[in-house]
Protein backbone atom coordinates (compact mmCIF):
# COMPACT_ATOMS: atom_id res chain seq x y z
CA UNK A 1 0.00 0.00 0.00
CA UNK A 2 1.29 3.41 -1.02
CA UNK A 3 -1.51 5.94 -0.67
CA UNK A 4 -2.23 7.33 2.78
CA UNK A 5 -5.97 7.00 2.19
CA UNK A 6 -5.64 3.29 1.40
CA UNK A 7 -3.53 2.76 4.52
CA UNK A 8 -5.99 4.70 6.71
CA UNK A 9 -8.94 2.64 5.45
CA UNK A 10 -7.05 -0.60 6.08
CA UNK A 11 -6.18 0.45 9.65
CA UNK A 12 -9.81 1.41 10.32
CA UNK A 13 -11.03 -1.98 9.05
CA UNK A 14 -8.30 -3.78 11.00
CA UNK A 15 -9.20 -2.06 14.28
CA UNK A 16 -12.87 -2.97 13.85
CA UNK A 17 -12.26 -6.64 13.18
CA UNK A 18 -10.06 -7.28 16.23
CA UNK A 19 -9.29 -11.00 16.26
CA UNK A 20 -11.97 -11.86 13.69
CA UNK A 21 -11.40 -12.48 9.95
CA UNK A 22 -13.56 -9.43 9.16
CA UNK A 23 -15.78 -6.87 10.92
CA UNK A 24 -19.55 -6.90 10.50
CA UNK A 25 -20.93 -4.55 7.88
CA UNK A 26 -23.14 -2.94 10.53
CA UNK A 27 -19.99 -1.80 12.39
CA UNK A 28 -18.91 0.54 9.60
CA UNK A 29 -19.66 4.13 10.59
CA UNK A 30 -19.38 6.58 7.67
CA UNK A 31 -18.64 9.43 10.10
CA UNK A 32 -15.48 7.61 11.19
CA UNK A 33 -14.05 7.67 7.66
CA UNK A 34 -15.68 10.84 6.33
CA UNK A 35 -12.43 12.13 4.81
CA UNK A 36 -12.15 8.92 2.75
CA UNK A 37 -15.78 8.47 1.68
CA UNK A 38 -15.48 10.19 -1.71
CA UNK A 39 -13.23 7.39 -3.03
CA UNK A 40 -14.79 4.43 -1.21
CA UNK A 41 -17.43 1.88 -2.22
CA UNK A 42 -19.39 -1.12 -0.97
CA UNK A 43 -19.77 -4.24 -3.14
CA UNK A 44 -22.46 -6.89 -2.84
CA UNK A 45 -23.42 -9.98 -4.85
CA UNK A 46 -26.47 -9.70 -7.09
CA UNK A 47 -28.89 -12.53 -7.81
CA UNK A 48 -26.44 -14.01 -10.34
CA UNK A 49 -23.58 -13.95 -7.84
CA UNK A 50 -21.86 -11.07 -9.66
CA UNK A 51 -20.16 -8.27 -7.73
CA UNK A 52 -22.02 -4.98 -8.10
CA UNK A 53 -21.73 -1.58 -6.42
CA UNK A 54 -24.15 -1.13 -3.55
CA UNK A 55 -22.74 2.31 -2.73
CA UNK A 56 -20.02 4.49 -4.23
CA UNK A 57 -18.48 7.83 -3.28
CA UNK A 58 -19.07 10.99 -5.27
CA UNK A 59 -15.48 11.39 -6.44
CA UNK A 60 -15.34 7.75 -7.55
CA UNK A 61 -18.52 8.23 -9.59
CA UNK A 62 -17.03 11.37 -11.15
CA UNK A 63 -13.79 9.51 -11.96
CA UNK A 64 -15.70 6.89 -13.95
CA UNK A 65 -18.27 9.35 -15.31
CA UNK A 66 -21.39 7.54 -14.07
CA UNK A 67 -23.53 6.70 -11.06
CA UNK A 68 -21.94 3.47 -9.85
CA UNK A 69 -24.80 2.06 -7.73
CA UNK A 70 -25.97 -1.23 -9.26
CA UNK A 71 -23.13 -1.16 -11.80
CA UNK A 72 -21.03 -4.30 -12.43
CA UNK A 73 -17.65 -4.10 -10.69
CA UNK A 74 -16.00 -6.49 -13.16
CA UNK A 75 -17.04 -4.35 -16.12
CA UNK A 76 -14.68 -1.57 -14.98
CA UNK A 77 -11.77 -3.74 -16.07
CA UNK A 78 -10.23 -4.54 -19.43
CA UNK A 79 -11.19 -7.89 -20.94
CA UNK A 80 -7.83 -9.54 -20.18
CA UNK A 81 -8.11 -8.66 -16.46
CA UNK A 82 -11.76 -9.49 -15.80
CA UNK A 83 -11.25 -13.16 -14.94
CA UNK A 84 -8.42 -12.36 -12.49
CA UNK A 85 -10.42 -9.59 -10.79
CA UNK A 86 -13.48 -11.86 -10.55
CA UNK A 87 -11.42 -14.58 -8.86
CA UNK A 88 -9.88 -12.27 -6.27
CA UNK A 89 -13.17 -10.50 -5.61
CA UNK A 90 -14.70 -13.91 -4.91
CA UNK A 91 -11.83 -14.58 -2.46
CA UNK A 92 -12.58 -11.31 -0.66
CA UNK A 93 -16.29 -12.17 -0.43
CA UNK A 94 -16.01 -15.80 0.61
CA UNK A 95 -12.49 -16.39 1.99
CA UNK A 96 -12.19 -13.02 3.76
CA UNK A 97 -9.05 -12.17 1.76
CA UNK A 98 -7.70 -8.62 1.73
CA UNK A 99 -6.64 -7.61 -1.78
CA UNK A 100 -4.70 -4.60 -3.05
CA UNK A 101 -4.29 -3.71 -6.71
CA UNK A 102 -2.04 -1.15 -8.35
CA UNK A 103 -3.78 -0.18 -11.56
CA UNK A 104 -3.82 2.32 -14.36
CA UNK A 105 -7.01 3.89 -15.66
CA UNK A 106 -7.41 4.82 -19.32
CA UNK A 107 -9.71 7.76 -20.00
CA UNK A 108 -12.16 8.31 -22.85
CA UNK A 109 -9.64 10.53 -24.66
CA UNK A 110 -6.70 8.15 -24.06
CA UNK A 111 -5.13 9.75 -20.99
CA UNK A 112 -3.61 7.46 -18.33
CA UNK A 113 -3.54 7.84 -14.55
CA UNK A 114 -2.31 5.55 -11.76
CA UNK A 115 -4.63 4.36 -8.99
CA UNK A 116 -4.52 2.09 -5.97
CA UNK A 117 -7.42 -0.16 -4.96
CA UNK A 118 -8.10 -2.12 -1.79
CA UNK A 119 -10.80 -4.74 -1.12
CA UNK A 120 -11.68 -5.36 2.54
CA UNK A 121 -14.17 -8.13 3.41
CA UNK A 122 -17.16 -7.49 5.65
CA UNK A 123 -19.15 -10.11 7.53
CA UNK A 124 -22.78 -9.98 6.48
CA UNK A 125 -23.96 -13.53 7.07
CA UNK A 126 -23.99 -16.43 4.65
CA UNK A 127 -26.46 -14.81 2.30
CA UNK A 128 -25.15 -11.25 2.13
CA UNK A 129 -21.36 -10.85 2.21
CA UNK A 130 -20.07 -7.36 1.48
CA UNK A 131 -16.76 -5.73 0.53
CA UNK A 132 -15.59 -2.31 1.67
CA UNK A 133 -13.18 -0.86 -0.87
CA UNK A 134 -11.54 2.24 -2.27
CA UNK A 135 -10.06 3.26 -5.60
CA UNK A 136 -7.74 6.19 -4.97
CA UNK A 137 -5.75 8.12 -7.59
CA UNK A 138 -2.03 8.36 -6.88
CA UNK A 139 -2.08 11.73 -8.67
CA UNK A 140 -4.95 14.10 -9.41
CA UNK A 141 -4.37 15.62 -12.86
CA UNK A 142 -6.57 18.53 -13.91
CA UNK A 143 -8.66 16.35 -16.24
CA UNK A 144 -9.61 13.69 -13.70
CA UNK A 145 -13.37 13.83 -13.14
CA UNK A 146 -14.00 15.57 -16.47
CA UNK A 147 -12.50 12.95 -18.80
CA UNK A 148 -14.00 9.67 -17.50
CA UNK A 149 -12.00 6.52 -16.94
CA UNK A 150 -13.41 3.85 -19.26
CA UNK A 151 -11.01 0.96 -18.60
CA UNK A 152 -8.97 -0.18 -15.59
CA UNK A 153 -5.86 -2.32 -16.08
CA UNK A 154 -3.94 -4.30 -13.46
CA UNK A 155 -0.30 -3.35 -12.87
CA UNK A 156 0.23 -5.52 -9.78
CA UNK A 157 -2.08 -7.49 -7.49
CA UNK A 158 -1.42 -8.69 -3.97
CA UNK A 159 -3.27 -10.66 -1.30
CA UNK A 160 -2.41 -9.21 2.12
CA UNK A 161 -1.78 -11.05 5.34
CA UNK A 162 -3.97 -8.80 7.48
CA UNK A 163 -2.34 -10.02 10.72
CA UNK A 164 1.18 -9.08 9.58
CA UNK A 165 0.55 -6.00 7.46
CA UNK A 166 0.25 -3.46 10.33
CA UNK A 167 3.81 -4.32 11.40
CA UNK A 168 5.10 -3.75 7.87
CA UNK A 169 3.27 -0.44 7.57
CA UNK A 170 4.60 0.71 10.93
CA UNK A 171 8.15 0.07 9.69
CA UNK A 172 7.79 2.44 6.75
CA UNK A 173 10.15 5.40 6.80
CA UNK A 174 8.33 8.69 7.27
CA UNK A 175 9.59 11.54 5.10
CA UNK A 176 8.40 15.09 5.68
CA UNK A 177 8.20 17.28 2.60
CA UNK A 178 8.64 21.05 2.99
CA UNK A 179 6.08 23.37 1.40
CA UNK A 180 6.79 24.90 -1.98
CA UNK A 181 6.98 28.42 -0.55
CA UNK A 182 9.08 28.26 2.63
CA UNK A 183 8.41 30.74 5.39
CA UNK A 184 11.16 32.93 6.75
CA UNK A 185 11.54 30.48 9.64
CA UNK A 186 12.67 27.82 7.13
CA UNK A 187 15.58 29.95 5.92
CA UNK A 188 18.60 28.20 7.36
CA UNK A 189 21.72 30.26 8.13
CA UNK A 190 24.94 29.18 6.46
CA UNK A 191 28.53 30.11 6.98
CA UNK A 192 28.97 32.79 4.32
CA UNK A 193 32.07 33.43 2.31
CA UNK A 194 33.69 36.73 3.34
CA UNK A 195 32.74 38.43 0.10
CA UNK A 196 29.36 36.68 -0.31
CA UNK A 197 27.21 36.88 2.81
CA UNK A 198 23.99 34.98 2.36
CA UNK A 199 21.49 32.53 3.75
CA UNK A 200 20.21 29.17 2.54
CA UNK A 201 16.59 28.61 1.49
CA UNK A 202 16.24 24.84 1.10
CA UNK A 203 18.70 24.06 -1.74
CA UNK A 204 19.25 27.73 -2.78
CA UNK A 205 21.59 30.39 -1.43
CA UNK A 206 20.11 33.89 -1.18
CA UNK A 207 22.70 36.67 -1.54
CA UNK A 208 21.78 40.00 0.01
CA UNK A 209 22.74 42.88 -2.18
CA UNK A 210 21.46 45.54 -4.54
CA UNK A 211 22.54 48.70 -6.24
CA UNK A 212 24.07 51.43 -4.10
CA UNK A 213 22.50 54.91 -4.55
Amino acid sequence: MKHEGTIALFHYWNRLRGERPAPRRTEIEPADIKSLLADTFILENDSRGEAVFRLAGTRLCATYGREMKGYSFISLWGHRDQRVIARFTYAAFHNKSVVTVALEGASLSGRINKFEMILLPLEGGMGSPRILGAITPLARPYWLGADPIIESRIDTLRVIDADREPELLAARTSVSVPPIDPAEAQMLPIQPEPSKPGRRVRHLVVIDGGREG
